[in-house]
């Protein structure tokens, strides 16, 4: 089962990623309260549960590239009010192998999602859409969902593997109705100032793509990013904005 291969290569994936998720909240504690350069909103962690550490792909040699791969989620369970949000992911490199992505939760022996995705040509951030997956996430439950490059499909455990978690929350009245009321460009930071981390960063993203040389939402984007210990990806935005 392709389930059990991304497992058995995420548990290695964790030993070997230690450091970089303690970098990463190190990352965090250096960002925390410093909105400024956000448009003057700023994440706010929903105090909910445990945390549930972002693993980060580290750097790893896959043919002739040495590759980076990130997810862009936060060092908790993030959230979204969407049934079939987008995932975004970051690779330093062009992927030179196969790209898988899977959605997994602990009430299902079988994946929600086993996806092979199209192998980017280009370094940066990638998604995929679950809208055109059929993957659909059920309010309150908690997911995991990993972004593996296969180098070897014999030898799933040299996967370089990076993952994220994300829960579906309902919005309530008030919310609904801040929502149903604001233009393209007030989304993020009311889904910021919630705490819905993964339709904060989908708006942002959506506007950039339609706008790629607006340095405002890509400042925003890079200090949204640097709240969560994003500082790799933060850097490449950066570089995007100048």
């Amino acid at each position: 089962m392709k389930a059990v291969n991304v497992l058995s290569g995420f548990a290695l994936g964790l030993l070997i990623t230690t450091a970089t998720v303690e970098a990463d909240n190190k990352d965090i504690a250096e960002v925390k309260g410093n909105s400024s350069s956000l448009g003057g909103f700023s994440y706010r962690p929903p105090m909910r549960g445990a945390p549930a550490a972002r693993i980060g792909g580290g750097t790893r040699g896959v043919g002739n590239a040495t590759l980076e791969l990130v997810v862009l989620a936060p060092d908790h369970t993030g959230l979204t009010t969407k049934e079939q949000p987008t995932l975004y992911w970051y690779a330093s490199e062009p992927v030179p192998a196969r790209l898988e992505v899977t959605l997994i939760n602990d009430e299902s022996i079988e994946p929600e999602l086993e996806e092979i995705v199209a192998t980017p040509g280009h370094a940066g951030i990638q998604s995929i859409n679950l809208a055109k997956t059929g993957a659909k996430l059920v309010p309150g439950m908690e997911y995991r969902w990993f972004v593996s490059v296969v180098a070897d499909p014999g030898q799933r455990s040299n996967d370089v593997i990076a993952s994220g978690t994300i829960q579906r929350i309902k919005l309530n009245d008030a919310l609904k109705a801040e929502i149903a009321g604001a233009d393209e460009h007030s989304l993020a930071g009311i889904y910021a100032k919630e705490g819905v981390w993964y339709d904060a960063i989908d708006s942002l993203t959506r506007m950039i793509e339609k706008s790629p040389g607006d340095s405002v939402l890509l400042q925003q984007r890079t200090a949204l990013l640097e709240q969560v210990g994003l500082q790799v990806v933060a850097n490449y935005t950066k570089a995007q904005s100048q």
